[in-house]
């Protein structure tokens, strides 16, 4: 049956603890990537404030953490999600949890 990466965008805080996660579990170099945050911004809101957001992005580097799953866990990013907003299952799975979110699904 196949699994998918769900990402709740409005939860996510950005800290970059799936991205580090990611890189430690597959001994990633610093400029390589399985899941990356994306920098959008900076958008002005007033005269002299700012708002930058960063966004999980999976990339072709990912594999779900093929090898953790052998053993029955789940992909390091969901694992070590601080703002517990990366889901991993089955599309039946993810749409019971991620009902009326904003969230990208990745294959």
């Amino acid at each position: 049956m196949r699994k998918y990466l769900a990402i709740d965008y409005e939860y996510c805080s950005g800290c970059h603890t799936c991205e580090i996660a990611c890189q430690q579990e597959h001994d990633f170099t610093p400029d390589q990537y399985g899941i990356e945050l994306k920098q959008i911004g900076p958008d002005q809101i007033t005269e002299r404030h700012w708002q930058y957001e960063f966004v999980p992005i999976p990339t072709e580097r990912c594999d779900k953490c093929s090898y953790r799953q052998t053993f029955g866990k789940p992909p390091t990013c969901v694992q070590h999600c601080q703002a517990g907003c990366i889901y991993y299952g089955t599309l039946e799975e993810l749409g019971e949890k991620i009902d009326k979110k904003k969230v990208a699904i990745f294959s």
